[in-house]
């Protein structure tokens, strides 16, 4: 008999899982170095910041949901909140990729806020790919006392991310040319 432990350190997505994880931070790494000039993607940062700020309403519906025991709207909007990620990570990217980057100009107490918001928003959301897809996985395979448990140490990451998503756009957002 496979005990839940087993299960998922056998999990057929766990080797994706981990791939994608080393794979999209690297990629992100080594994109922000290439430089593409002639394409104007500057409309860009209020659309992804748009994509952040629904990505947090639906991720805080999403516990909603799965609390009033409606799991196939948690099960929807979850999807819908990877969805909203992955195509905010295209955009991200596609913006540096072309755009020169754009520095903070505030000063005082708030450049230091901004730069604190900036780099935890930054460090934790290299973790967030492994730990949302490991989660997702979990509710995939069936294992819902798993899932459940790492949910609840993904959702708060996920939703700080969202959330300082936002703030960081709306702080720099007067700094860009």
């Amino acid at each position: 008999m496979v005990t839940t432990g087993q299960q998922e350190q056998f999990s057929p997505y766990r080797k994706l899982i981990i791939g994608l994880s080393i794979f999209i931070p690297v990629a992100v790494a080594i994109l922000f170095r290439v430089q593409i000039d002639g394409y104007d993607f500057s409309f860009l940062p209020p659309i992804y910041a748009t994509i952040n700020g629904t990505t947090a309403i639906l991720l805080v519906t999403a516990v909603w949901a799965i609390k009033n025991n409606k799991r196939e709207l948690h099960e929807g909007l979850m999807k819908t909140c990877i969805g909203l990620s992955a195509s905010f990570l295209v955009m991200y990217i596609l913006y540096h990729m072309t755009s020169s980057p754009t520095p903070y100009g505030g000063d005082g107490p708030m450049k230091y806020i901004y730069y604190f918001i900036l780099i935890t928003h930054i460090i934790l959301s290299v973790f967030i790919t492994p730990l949302v897809l490991f989660t997702f996985s979990r509710a995939l395979e069936g294992s819902f006392v798993s899932h459940k448990k790492l949910a609840k140490f993904t959702f708060p990451i996920w939703l700080y991310i969202a959330i300082t998503g936002v703030i960081v756009y709306l702080m720099i957002s007067p700094y860009y040319k």
